[in-house]
């Protein structure tokens, strides 16, 4: 458990589980409650998916898809509005240093249309560039457990090959003051 999370439980109640209940229709409430259940996890991958809608806290709309850069982000708004048989956002807002720029309906549309091409063609570019154009298009059964095992092991591999490979520096050695 983190050390906010830790702080919040003791400056909230003398327990460190809290019962959460909310009212919900039949449906929306067996469609959320898996969901549910994966954010309150305490474990890396509750940490993660509450830090992937940590930034819905912050918006003013619904976020129908959130582009992230090195520096700058897009954020396209729902709910989506049938304007006839073409789905609209309802805007959008881009953040990049120094510029905050909200989008009308139709400029998010676009937008969002111009940046899904562009991930199509990186997706497809990176598959050319890395031999996996040929992969089948079948299901792949994945192990998780096994799999975040590998992933792991990799990382720490990469890291110790980064280490190894990094310029040991050489100590300053300063002239004595008087002489």
């Amino acid at each position: 458990m983190s050390i906010l999370r830790n702080a919040l439980a003791c400056l909230l109640s003398s327990s460190e589980k809290a019962s959460v209940h909310s009212a919900a229709d039949v449906r929306t409430a067996a469609y959320m409650h898996p969901i549910i259940e994966k954010l309150l996890a305490d474990d890396e991958d509750g940490d993660t998916y509450r830090a992937a809608l940590g930034v819905w806290r912050h918006t003013e709309r619904p976020p129908l898809a959130i582009y992230d850069g090195d520096v700058s982000r897009c954020q396209i708004d729902g709910p989506l509005q049938l304007a006839g048989d073409h789905p609209l956002p309802l805007g959008g807002i881009i953040y990049s240093p120094g510029i905050t720029v909200r989008l009308d309906p139709f400029e998010a549309s676009d937008l969002r249309d111009h940046m899904r091409a562009a991930i199509e063609r990186a997706i497809l570019a990176w598959l050319a560039d890395n031999g996996r154009r040929d992969a089948s298009s079948a299901s792949i059964a994945f192990d998780r457990r096994t799999a975040d095992r590998e992933a792991k092991a990799m990382i720490t591999d990469w890291v110790a090959r980064k280490e190894a490979n990094r310029p040991v520096a050489k100590p300053v050695v300063k002239a004595p003051d008087h002489v």
